[in-house]
């Protein structure tokens, strides 16, 4: 597949860079994207992203700038600003985090000091390193504690939440914030259940929907505003805008947040940034994208049952949001290899532990998928048992070394892909 140029300046300075980025638009185009975290952006929001933007400086907030010529900015940063709000439901929005795990740092600076308890989910568990984890930051500077999910032989409760240790983990070590949310949580947070653990023990609840918040948008998740004290979410993944974060909050906590960014962690926002979240908030507010969220649920539900069908062990036993984690012990694959045959096969997943997982993180037992790319793309629940044979097919194929039908499986991918032009991408 060919694609035209549409870089002349960046092919004329750098024809090296820009080769490197017509092959990826390439590879994104004939691949189906199936990592959960990734998605397909619009031209509206990468065109905002390349603006003249990118030149200015601006430390500050709308009308407190440390700098003058800010006419322009301050109406960018608050138009982002009003339309998150205005989105999520929320009465304070913060738009300058550069990524999520800033953000989530941001609420440790205004709520926490530095050897204080917080209690998060465990990363094996399917939490974030950014939960209190000991090999990030907040888990040498803080003292964390993890929560898990249940291993039953009900498939009701197993692999889902153990509000009873929340509790109990809660109440005895008094942690100053609660976090809820995850990378790897295939069903609905219950918001209101850890709204209510954090009230008992006085403790600041930040909700991390980074995976969920375009669910949350498009009213396909329930809101974790009635409950949370602190909302914490990039702006990429399901919202289908740029590489940044948002940090929301109840008004109380306003200034305590935006301290936190700034001055706290970050100096000038990246403008350009501002003005693609702005973007990307605007479509997240049209009714085609409620279509969209829901329509990344229903294909992940037709994905699960796919697999179930061929087999597939599914943590919680299915999902409830665009994320479906899979066990591949049964398979007798582990989880890396699995992934990188299903590279070469057209189908982009990423390995990833499952709970209780007894091989190491970077060799595991599962591999993650989700559907946000595939249903912007256009994909619908009728091609979802297709996309659970190739899987099946690329599986089966890395546990035989058959290369032959991994590239068979390539073919396939990328003929069907043909048809389902990406946004964002440069077209035939």
């Amino acid at each position: 597949m060919t694609l035209p140029p549409s870089r002349p300046h960046l092919s004329a300075t750098d024809p090296e860079l820009a080769a490197l980025v017509g092959a990826e638009e390439r590879l994104q185009a004939d691949t189906l994207r199936l990592i959960p975290s990734e998605n397909y952006v619009s031209a509206a929001v990468l065109e905002a992203t390349g603006t003249v933007l990118q030149n200015k400086y601006s430390e500050g907030y709308p009308g407190r700038r440390y700098y003058e010529g800010q006419q322009n900015i301050d109406r960018v940063e608050t138009l982002a600003v009003e339309r998150a709000k205005a989105i999520f439901g929320v009465e304070h929005a913060n738009v300058q985090p550069y990524s999520g795990s800033p953000a989530n740092l941001a609420a440790y600076l205004a709520f926490a000091r530095p050897g204080e308890t917080v209690l998060g989910m465990a990363l094996p568990m399917g939490g974030h390193l950014t939960h209190g984890w000991g090999v990030s930051a907040t888990g040498t500077w803080f003292h964390g504690v993890q929560y898990g999910v249940r291993s039953t032989a009900d498939p009701e409760t197993d692999g889902r939440i153990d509000f009873d240790e929340v509790r109990d983990l809660a109440r005895k070590e008094r942690p100053k914030i609660i976090f809820c949310g995850g990378t790897a949580v295939p069903r609905t947070i219950d918001f209101a259940a850890f709204g209510e653990i954090a009230r008992e023990v006085g403790a600041v609840l930040v909700a991390d929907v980074a995976h969920i918040a375009g669910l949350i948008a498009g009213g396909a998740h329930p809101s974790p505003v009635p409950h949370a004290d602190v909302i914490s979410t990039t702006t990429h993944k399901t919202l289908r805008g740029p590489r940044g974060a948002l940090l929301m909050s109840r008004a109380e906590h306003a200034k305590a947040i935006d301290k936190a960014v700034f001055p706290g962690l970050q100096g000038g926002p990246h403008n350009h940034t501002t003005a693609a979240i702005a973007v990307a908030l605007r479509e997240a507010g049209a009714p085609a994208f409620r279509d969209y969220a829901h329509a990344v649920v229903a294909n992940a539900k037709a994905l699960a049952e796919a697999l179930l069908a061929r087999g597939f062990d599914l943590v919680s036993g299915g999902t409830d949001n665009h994320l479906v984690l899979i066990d591949l012990t049964s398979k007798d694959v582990p989880g890396k290899v699995a992934a990188k045959a299903l590279d070469r096969a057209g189908i982009v997943v990423n390995y990833n532990t499952v709970p209780f997982d007894p091989r190491k993180p970077f060799d595991p037992s599962g591999i993650r998928i989700g559907t946000p790319s595939l249903t912007s793309r256009g994909l619908g629940t009728d091609r979802m048992p297709q996309v659970a044979a190739w899987i099946d097919r690329g599986v089966a194929a890395a546990r035989n070394g058959d290369e032959s039908a991994l590239a068979a499986v390539r073919g396939e991918v990328a003929e069907l892909m043909a048809g389902y032009p990406a946004p964002g991408l440069p077209t035939e």
